[in-house]
């Protein structure tokens, strides 16, 4: 940016005393700064509140970014370190010497301007980073003849470790996954990209649930940070043979919800992804009859809490899912994923997943 691009900085001095304002607006103006003044912290509150300053003196800090420098006629050690606690950036003693003041404030200026434009720098990245990701999860859901599908994905913090798939293998076949990584934001978006790469490349029509948990165990391993892993769930239903078989790595159990209104967890497999390479993953098969239900889910659905700090939890997800079985699966998805919301406020504090596969009559 040119100098004449620069704005101007506008410094608010908070000081009961008119003189010394009046002192400082003549000492800094041929300094090309804009002053304002105000003589008590509540006059500074609403000035604040009403533009934006690049310096408050006595005042603590309304942002992050913004820079204050306390001061003050005496002053100490303790005085000084506490200042700094409550967010000051420096600290002057009166009498000042206008030299030192003047380079002073035009550094920290400066260096609250480079601040404010690291936070809109990471603030872009973020969005970018939502977007890719957001681009990197199906775009349309297949369809399929007997089945029907709907999934909804809600990243926390505009980036989120939450994922999920599907896979149309021919018109009567497909496979679904969905996983929860360990952590929030750009880390854990990168780390389930990995994921969803590696599936993506090991899931073909020939390739079982457990297999491919297997081999994408085997990848993740030689791949992840300490301390991260993942929970997952695959399966692949077969509306010609009526069957679902899937394997589960540690994910909260999807259920299925019969017709009849029963419920069945799907509980077989094994550890979660990334930490055993030599996890065994064990598969099943049950069958998968026109008017089920497959209810598929991350936790940020079951322990979404409300002001009470109470938990929404499965038993409440099931029970809506009985309730309202007989739905289509967009219908069934809507219902579930408002049911959370009405009951957090719409307040979801993690990244909340929810996928519905429904037989068709």
């Amino acid at each position: 940016m040119s100098a004449t691009c620069v704005l101007p900085a506008r410094v608010l001095i908070a000081d009961d005393q008119p003189d010394l304002i009046d002192a400082l607006r003549l000492l800094l103006k041929p300094e090309g700064m804009h002053v304002d003044g105000v003589h008590s912290p509540e006059f500074a509150l609403a000035a604040v509140q009403r533009t934006r300053f690049d310096l408050l003196s006595r005042l603590q800090s309304l942002d992050g970014t913004l820079p204050v420098v306390v001061m003050t006629g005496w002053g100490s050690i303790d005085l000084a370190v506490e200042a700094m606690r409550r967010g000051v950036r420096d600290f002057v003693q009166k009498p000042w010497d206008n030299a030192a003041l003047v380079a002073l404030l035009h550094s920290e200026i400066a260096a609250g301007r480079e601040r404010r434009a690291h936070v809109q720098r990471e603030a872009r990245e973020l969005d970018e980073a939502r977007r890719i990701q957001r681009m990197l999860l199906p775009a349309t859901l297949p369809q399929m003849e007997g089945f029907e599908l709907a999934a909804s994905w809600q990243p926390a913090s505009g980036v989120g470790g939450d994922c999920f798939d599907a896979i149309r293998f021919s018109r009567s076949r497909v496979a679904l996954s969905i996983a929860d990584v360990v952590g929030k934001g750009i880390p854990a978006a990168l780390l389930m990209s990995n994921l969803q790469a590696a599936v993506r490349a090991f899931a073909t029509e020939a390739a079982r649930p457990a297999e491919l948990c297997e081999r994408v165990n085997t990848v993740l391993c030689g791949n992840i940070a300490e301390g991260r892993f993942i929970s997952f769930f695959y399966c692949v239903a077969d509306a010609e043979a009526g069957l679902l078989s899937y394997t589960n790595a540690g994910h909260f159990p999807p259920f299925v919800v019969r017709a009849d209104g029963s419920v069945e967890h799907l509980t077989s497999g094994g550890p979660v992804l990334g930490v055993f390479p030599d996890g065994v993953y064990e598969a099943a098969s049950i069958p998968f009859s026109p008017g089920d239900r497959l209810v598929l889910y991350t936790d940020g659905i079951t322990e979404a809490r409300n002001d009470a700090d109470e938990e929404f939890g499965e038993a409440r997800l099931m029970s809506m899912a009985v309730e309202h079985r007989g739905c289509s699966a967009p219908a069934l998805q809507a219902r579930l994923v408002d049911g959370v919301a009405s009951f957090t406020c719409r307040q979801f504090t993690d990244d909340a997943t929810l996928m519905v596969l429904a037989a068709e009559n």
